[in-house]
């Protein structure tokens, strides 16, 4: 499917999912002997009232060519571990759901009021990622002696679940660090569990989900089909066109990492690269992390938001007639050619066309 104006989302993973406990944590790792600081995702807490705050901030102050905002779509984990009742070894892992608070010592007043302040303004648009992001099978499998039980049994005392850098063996959740993914029956019943979680903690059921990892087969779109989801995030290095399985979900592709916590932000190139998508008749998707928005153990909110300001008002220069959408505005527009807003509801001419791989012409 093509679309015949600019069209612009932006997707993000990884939200309500806890990292490193803030300083008090990373302390504690440090005196165990684990060395932090060498990669990204040492950095990587939990966001706080205060980035959200300021991210809600920054997006309510662009427009597009109908006067309306970005909105991000904030993919959640609905569960973290309970870090009081969990041990290693398990049979089964305790999980908090988000419904019900972050686990242990985890505090972050004002969070929930400020995620819901952003949804209510239209800039945030929650959507499904997972029950944990990890492998369950990875852990549960675990004897107490070996050397990756004793790591995991440090990271759960410090109240951190993982850091996948630093052991990549626990996997994604469908998917174990050994390229095979969970029988479809076990999926199921995360994904069944997650989506009931989602529902817990938002009053409504998730409509779009992108799996850990990007990591997602027929069976997990048949299980998020069964469990409401109507559109599947895939990640970027496949641009296709948008297009709908047989599950009659619709596959939306990652177009642009955005992601300043891990490499240097071209906005030169990006402008070019966007331009290249918008020509092919591709919605532009923006990919970047919640990390990215951090501030506890490290201040990456502050760049990251003079960064994206930069580029979406670049954007907005280059592409008068650009609109801000998210997946459910997609899924509309591909099935009807309309989508709503709080003004009103708006067309959008698509044409549906061979879906071929849009691979960057000339764009370096």
């Amino acid at each position: 499917m093509k679309f015949e104006r600019p069209v612009v989302a932006l997707q993000s993973d990884d939200w309500g999912r806890v990292g490193i406990c803030d300083r008090q944590g990373w302390d504690r790792l440090r005196a165990t002997g684990i060395n932090l600081g060498t990669h990204p995702y040492d950095f990587y807490s939990l966001e706080t009232a205060d980035d959200v705050t300021a991210l809600r901030e920054m997006l309510k102050k662009h427009r597009d060519s109908i006067r309306r905002s970005p909105c991000l779509v904030m993919n959640f984990i609905t569960a973290n571990i309970d870090f009081e009742k969990a041990t290693i070894p398990c049979r089964e892992i305790p999980l908090r759901p988000l419904s019900a608070d972050l686990p242990g010592s985890w505090s972050r007043p004002g969070l929930f009021e400020s995620l819901r302040a952003g949804i209510a303004d239209g800039v945030f648009y929650p959507a499904l990622h997972g029950l944990t992001h990890f492998c369950s099978r990875s852990v549960l499998g675990l004897e107490q002696r070996e050397a990756k039980a004793e790591l995991l049994q440090k990271l759960w005392e410090a109240e951190t679940p993982y850091i996948y850098s630093r052991m990549p063996w626990i996997g994604y959740e469908n998917y174990t660090s050994d390229g095979r993914f969970l029988p479809g029956h076990d999926q199921m019943a995360a994904i069944k569990r997650a989506a009931d979680n989602f529902q817990e903690a938002f009053g409504f059921r998730a409509f779009s989900a992108c799996a850990p990892g990007y990591r997602a087969n027929c069976d997990t779109h048949a299980s998020w089909a069964r469990s409401g989801i109507r559109v599947a995030q895939n990640g970027p290095g496949h641009p296709l066109l948008p297009h709908f399985d047989k599950h009659e979900i619709l596959h939306l592709y990652r177009a642009i990492d955005f992601e300043p916590t891990h490499s240097a932000i071209d906005l030169d190139r990006l402008l070019r690269e966007a331009s290249e998508c918008f020509r092919r008749g591709a919605p532009l998707i923006i990919s970047i992390h919640s990390i990215n928005f951090h501030s506890t153990l490290k201040d990456f909110r502050t760049p990251t938001l003079q960064m994206l300001n930069a580029f979406l008002s670049a954007l907005e220069r280059r592409h008068p007639d650009l609109l801000y959408v998210h997946d459910r505005d997609l899924y509309d527009i591909a099935t009807s050619g309309t989508y709503r807003t709080t003004e009103g509801t708006y067309a959008v001419a698509t044409e549906y066309a061979h879906n071929a791989w849009l691979q960057p012409a000339g764009v370096h």
